[in-house]
């Protein structure tokens, strides 16, 4: 099972300037953020789902499906249970749930689950080497941005690290699926040290090299890739830049707001 979420596919998401993507996402990331109606929240969703669509995304939507679950019917509970505003229709206790409280904890949940996508969409068709050109050209630090970068690339190695020890375990005898779930995680906590320790060495290594490759030099930094704006660039740039207009002009109408009454 691959454990990064690229896929290498010739759509013309993929093909956008790392910059527009980059960009992108931002615009879906605010046009979600404002939106705390959930037929407000929807129009980015159902662009969100046509995208994943495009760019070949699902085998990714499916490795996350637990989570994507998780989160949307976790937060659509607390919400649902916990939210103070609104005229109550079912009371138990101090817990009383309305029909504005529904509605937030709908919108709440559907935007989590948006984010997730947006998130997917976007490392589904941007490398890692793309993100890092994008941010230092936007005027990120290069160190800052390879830090942020570097994120992406280590916690893969780590989960390879995980699952090699678990399948180590499991080849010399141990049963990691014996007993109640708590018995189950602590039979884990063994695997969090030989993964640390080669954390550790990893670190070590990583630092060496980077040192040998000049990483603190204070030259201007060059690449190999060359990135070039097209047509299709602009086009999707001023559909992100509408998309911000329209819901940032929601937003100030106070229609992106749950009613209270």
């Amino acid at each position: 099972m691959p454990l990064f979420l690229y896929v290498d596919r010739p759509s013309a998401v993929h093909r956008l300037h790392p910059i527009v993507k980059l960009l992108g996402m931002l615009s879906l990331f605010f046009a979600t953020f404002v939106s705390d109606r959930p037929t407000v929240a929807l129009p980015v969703t159902l662009a969100v789902v046509i995208l994943i669509g495009i760019v070949h995304a699902w085998p990714n939507i499916r490795r996350l499906r637990i989570l994507l679950a998780m989160v949307f019917i976790t937060t659509l509970i607390v919400w649902t249970l916990f939210f103070r505003g609104g005229t109550p229709l079912l009371t138990f206790g101090p817990i009383s749930i309305s029909a504005a409280g529904i509605e937030f904890a709908l919108g709440m949940a559907l935007k989590l689950v948006t984010f997730l996508g947006i998130g997917v969409v976007f490392l589904s068709t941007t490398k890692i080497e793309e993100f890092a050109w994008a941010l230092t050209r936007l005027g990120m630090p290069y160190k800052l941005g390879f830090t942020m970068t570097l994120a992406f690339r280590l916690v893969p190695v780590f989960l390879d690290s995980g699952i090699t020890v678990v399948q180590a375990q499991r080849c010399r005898g141990f049963n990691f699926d014996k007993g109640n779930i708590f018995e189950r995680v602590r039979r884990y906590v063994p695997v969090i040290v030989p993964v640390f320790i080669g954390a550790l060495r990893r670190a070590d290594g990583m630092a060496m090299a980077l040192e040998a490759r000049g990483f603190q030099a204070k030259r201007t930094r060059t690449t190999y890739e060359r990135y070039a704006f097209q047509s299709g660039d602009v086009a999707a740039l001023l559909t992100a830049l509408s998309v911000v207009g329209v819901y940032l002009t929601l937003w100030s109408l106070g229609l992106t707001a749950v009613p209270l009454e």
